[in-house]
């Protein structure tokens, strides 16, 4: 199956009329073209110019020894033309006086071309004409050659354009796929091009190297910041769970200790994300039922939650991250959203609705973002929820998908590794 797809990737690629490979060899083809039509118009203009002026040299050439004759012996020769009525008017209404002899090339017959000259002697018009036909036949076999000529030469150039351009092609198309998988989170992916000098799709290529290292460094120091900064609050956050503890009871002592808890949790929240940051999480997975596991997630949230089960078959996973992926979305619905917040598992999906504004144009478009809700109207919290479970659904195997209902709502779709149906709600 793999191989058919990429076969069938491969040929989509090779006929795809706008990639580069084409767009190249269709410059080169138009350029090649039209350097060709152009030394072929000026070749053959040239020609048919030389060749004219050939015809013409020969014809008055011959005029001059009709006229010699003429006046030796005072009869026109034979060959010659001095009835007005055979002559061509075009060539009558050049002849001025007894001056330089003019010609006039006949094309009135494209086929039977003739080459005239004229020249008024004593009151007469006296004329010759040069047939043409050879010199049209051989520039029309030069025509043909010029022709082949091109034809053989595209059959040369084209090929060795569509060459280079797949090998032009290739390098940026793993440059693509370098960038594409930086952008889904592999950021060891390389080019290879280094520091090498080279063209341009090498400095591209040494562009995105650097960028991915960059972007890298960066994330590692993120990652270590977090961990850190967790990490130490552990301890004081642990003593201040202490004090709260032994303060007497009241109200400002259910403030103190209200405070502390969501503090604790946010810490354990951040340690959450840097674990799953650090690739340092790994599935248990075991088959469990499906059903069952969300119900008790949904259960231990304590938030009134409407829960349908369609088909609570056994699959494969992770019974602790699946119940944290479905108790964050669970409270994200509650804490972000408005009742009624429905719960439907249909065998390895899971779905968890609910009726408020949805997510916002940002979340949706970007993806959910550590200490950040997307919109006033989605509520208050530190948005590690969708974040945590995303991170959970990716160490798991599953994907989630999010998503705004037709009729307004937040939908969150969880589906698990072996589950190849689409639900929709």
């Amino acid at each position: 199956m793999d191989t058919r797809k990429r076969a069938a990737r491969l040929w989509r690629s090779l006929w795809n009329w706008r990639s580069l490979r084409w767009q190249i060899a269709t410059l080169v083809v138009t350029a090649s073209c039209a350097v060709a039509l152009a030394v072929g118009l000026l070749v053959h203009n040239a020609t048919a110019d030389r060749h004219q002026r050939e015809g013409a040299s020969r014809a008055v050439e011959a005029l001059a020894s009709a006229v010699a004759e003429y006046r030796a012996v005072g009869t026109p020769p034979q060959g010659t033309v001095w009835d007005p009525a055979e002559l061509p008017s075009e060539l009558i209404e050049q002849v001025e006086g007894p001056g330089d002899p003019a010609v006039w090339y006949d094309t009135r017959s494209p086929e039977d071309p003739w080459m005239w000259a004229a020249r008024s002697v004593d009151g007469e018009v006296l004329a010759v004409k040069m047939h043409m036909g050879s010199e049209r036949m051989n520039l029309a076999a030069f025509d043909r050659t010029m022709v082949k000529v091109s034809a053989a030469t595209l059959l040369v150039i084209v090929p060795l354009s569509l060459v280079v351009t797949a090998l032009l092609n290739r390098r940026l198309r793993k440059v693509a796929r370098t960038a594409r998988r930086i952008a889904d989170g592999d950021l060891d992916a390389r080019t290879g091009a280094g520091d090498r000098r080279g063209d341009e799709i090498t400095e591209i290529a040494g562009a995105v190297d650097s960028m991915a290292h960059a972007l890298q460094r960066r994330l590692l120091t993120e990652q270590r910041f977090t961990a850190d900064v967790a990490h130490e609050l552990r301890t004081p956050l642990m003593g201040l769970v202490t004090s709260a503890d032994l303060l007497p009871e009241s109200r400002a002592t259910d403030l103190v200790r209200d405070r502390v808890g969501v503090l604790r949790a946010l810490v354990e929240d951040l340690l959450e994300i840097s674990r799953l940051d650090a690739g340092a999480e790994a599935a248990d997975a075991r088959p469990v039922p499906v059903g069952s596991v969300v119900e008790a997630a949904v259960a231990r949230t304590g938030q009134p939650t409407h829960t349908v089960v369609v088909d609570d078959r056994r699959i494969s996973t992770d019974p602790r991250r699946l119940d944290r992926i479905i108790a964050n979305l669970v409270i994200n619905a509650h804490r972000h959203g408005r009742a009624p917040v429905e719960v439907r598992v249909d065998g390895g999906t899971v779905v968890v609705r609910d009726h408020g504004p949805g997510f916002p144009e940002v979340l949706l478009a970007e993806g959910p973002q550590r200490f950040r809700t997307g919109a006033p109207e989605r509520g208050h919290g530190h948005g590690l929820g969708l974040t945590i479970a995303l991170g959970h659904a990716g160490v798991i195997g599953a994907t989630l998908d999010l998503a705004n209902a037709a009729d307004g709502g937040a939908v969150a779709v969880l589906r698990l590794p072996g589950d190849t149906r689409r639900t929709h709600s």
